[in-house]
């Protein structure tokens, strides 16, 4: 059953809410209720509501403040605005906060359901999307990590140096550790054993985790095809591209970029 918080200043306007709807036959529930901002940043973060009912003009915090505050705090739920007609241009700005709807006051009782049915599904596609991009996120944090850590350990090694230059400089393109040895003078034998003694990866291995946390960054902004990303940062074959992703974050390319580009979806300004 998902769990409703009410954020309404005006006790009446509360328990018309609350006593108009058969919450149980659309499978929510009112966990709580708040009159002002202050309590309802609280109320959300200790009752972790599904769906929020926010009204926007309130005393201590209005609703965007209220919403400015969970998002900077990670709360995930659905929000349906309420607002009266004064206070259009405020419910407009609310849009970049990924709210789902929209109603003017007085409520219509049918309207409200209908909105919290779309906030069921919203909520859906926003907590999918939270948990691949956390996922995302570990992997490119662990792989940071990684490169920093190897940076810090390499400065005595000329040789080593220049392999991870190459790679930084030169990923999107067809590259090897022959590339290396040739301007070095050095074996590829031997450039390659002790670039894994230091990093603790394979040559081939340290480029395919690099290349994937830059596919990472440009799918997240959704403005490409995934084969097209894929050829950006170095993958002739799409198809080992996607192994290689999948290998090291455990989702597909695909499921990423669709959540992604629902979430951004959410921000963009709609017309009401």
């Amino acid at each position: 059953m998902y769990k409703v918080l009410l954020i309404e200043d005006e006790d009446i306007m509360r328990e018309g809410v609350k006593m108009s709807i058969n919450w149980a036959k659309i499978d929510c529930r009112i966990v709580g209720e708040a009159s002002d901002g202050e309590m309802a940043v609280s109320q959300i973060k200790t009752l972790s509501p599904d769906i929020v009912l926010l009204d926007i003009n309130m005393p201590l915090l209005n609703g965007l403040e209220v919403l400015q505050r969970c998002q900077i705090e990670k709360q995930v739920f659905a929000t349906i605005i309420i607002s009266g007609y004064n206070d259009f241009e405020k419910a407009k700005q609310a849009i970049k906060y990924g709210v789902t709807d929209y109603l003017l006051k007085p409520l219509d009782h049918e309207e409200l359901i209908q909105a919290l049915h779309r906030c069921k599904e919203s909520l859906l596609l926003k907590r999918q999307y939270q948990t691949f991009k956390e996922k995302i996120h570990e992997v490119s944090e662990r792989e940071l990590f990684v490169f920093k850590q190897t940076e810090a350990a390499v400065q005595p090694s000329k040789s080593i140096r220049a392999l991870l230059a190459l790679i930084e400089e030169r990923y999107d393109e067809k590259i090897s550790v022959q590339d290396i040895a040739d301007e070095l003078g050095r074996s590829k034998t031997y450039l390659n054993q002790k670039f894994k003694a230091i990093t603790g990866y394979t040559f081939n291995d340290y480029l395919n985790r690099y290349r994937i946390s830059q596919a990472i960054l440009l799918l997240e902004k959704g403005e490409d095809k995934i084969s097209t990303i894929a050829l950006d940062v170095g993958f002739s074959n799409y198809r080992y591209f996607i192994d290689i992703f999948k290998k090291y974050t455990h989702i597909l390319p695909s499921e990423f970029m669709q959540y992604a580009k629902n979430n951004n979806k959410s921000k963009v300004t709609k017309e009401f």
